[in-house]
Formats: C-alpha cells, structure tokens, sequence
C-alpha cells in the first residue's frame, strides 16, 4: 500500500515512522510512506499557504491553491483522498477494514483555524477520530495509518487481530491473562487453564459481551 500525507510539519512523523510495526512493515515493502510539505506547492512569496477570512473572524483559513496543486500532483486513477477535519465522519474500525483495501491513500492535514470550503470538492472522504479540535490533522493520520497499516496483509498475523474489540459483532475484547496465575491474590480464572478449548472460547465470548455491556453499552 502507497499512503502520501500532505501537511506542513512533516517531523512530526519522524518517531511514528521509525518504530515498531510500522517500521518493520516499511522495511519489508508492504507501506510506501512518503511526507509531502504542501508549502513547496505554494505560488506565493514566502510559501505563503494560508490568508485571513472573507468576512472576518479570528486565525487564518488554509488557502486553496497550494493543497489542492498537492493532491492533483500525488493522485492516481487508484487514490483515495483523505481529509482529516472533525466535521468529518466519526472514524472506526469497519472504515479502517475497507480502507486497508486500497492501494493508494491520501490524507490532507489541515492547520490553523481551517481550510477553504472549497477544498472539499478535491477529497473523496473526509474522518474525525473524535468530538474535540487538535491543532493540525497530523495526529488523527497517524492514528488512522497505523490503524489501516495493521490490518495490510503481511504486517502482522491475521490471527492477531481477527479477535480484537469491534472486529467480532461490534463487541469489546475478552478479558487476557498472562504468568503469574496468581498475582497478590488475584487468580487467572481457572477456565483459561482447563486446556478444554471450546469451553474458553464460549467464556471469552460471553466475557466479551459482559465488557461490552460495562463499558461501552452504547455498541450493543
């Protein structure tokens, strides 16, 4: 998978690209990761990239030429345009399974305190990963990249996470335990040990529903 990020602070990537999975999933060719500064697609003198609002009001909008010379420069027949703005559609984990399928993806960072409303006609989609205002797109693309990254196949085992929260009816995960059994009084439930395999999974399924229904009856 190819997945350009325009922003204007490409280091702010730097660790997020250097470490674990992801790391290792670009290493073995299955990511292509490629940071573009929608500043250098700038017209203006400086680089300027934003201006100040028709109408009035506080901070400085994201002007229209520089993003969208950047996704015209980047785009294929195969692109998924991205933009990330909290108007956009609350993201999860079933739009993190279908865009794994794509082969190339493109997010738009925004900044400052907005874009012009017409850069909206050059997006394909448009994701919020919450109800709060960062400061710039660039933590939201990271949270979706390494969300789609690892469900690529090849990146980890599907086995990994076929089991995972909402990948299973829309339920949380089951409860895990690892050595000790017995940590200051508190005991690794004695199924977990029984060896008899169908007996756990139907106690991780029910153990599922009842995380579900304490902490998020909402998805039930």
């Amino acid at each position: 998978m190819k997945i350009d990020v325009l922003t204007l602070f490409p280091n702010m990537f730097q660790g997020f690209l250097a470490e674990s999975i992801i790391e290792r999933a670009i290493q073995k060719k299955l990511l292509q990761i490629n940071l573009i500064n929608f500043r250098e697609f700038s017209s203006l003198p400086h680089h300027q990239v934003d201006d100040t609002p028709y109408g009035g009001g506080g901070g400085m909008v994201l002007r229209c030429e520089p993003l969208v010379t950047a996704i015209e420069k980047v785009k294929t027949k195969d692109s998924k345009v991205i933009l990330l703005c909290p108007q956009g559609t609350p993201y999860k984990e079933e739009h993190a399974l279908q865009l794994a399928q794509e082969k190339h993806l493109i997010f738009v960072c925004g900044h400052y305190e907005g874009f012009d409303e017409r850069i909206r006609d050059f997006v394909d989609l448009e994701y919020s990963i919450g109800d709060y205002v960062l400061t710039g797109g660039e933590l939201p693309a990271m949270v979706m990249i390494d969300s789609i990254a690892r469900l690529v196949p090849g990146v980890i085992k599907e086995s990994s996470y076929m089991e995972d929260s909402f990948m299973n009816d829309n339920l949380l995960d089951y409860p895990a335990y690892t050595k000790p059994q017995d940590f200051r009084g508190k005991k690794v439930p004695p199924i977990l040990l029984s060896g008899d395999h169908q007996k756990i999974q139907k106690w991780r399924r029910e153990q599922a529903k009842i995380n579900t229904e304490k902490r998020r009856k909402d998805l039930l």
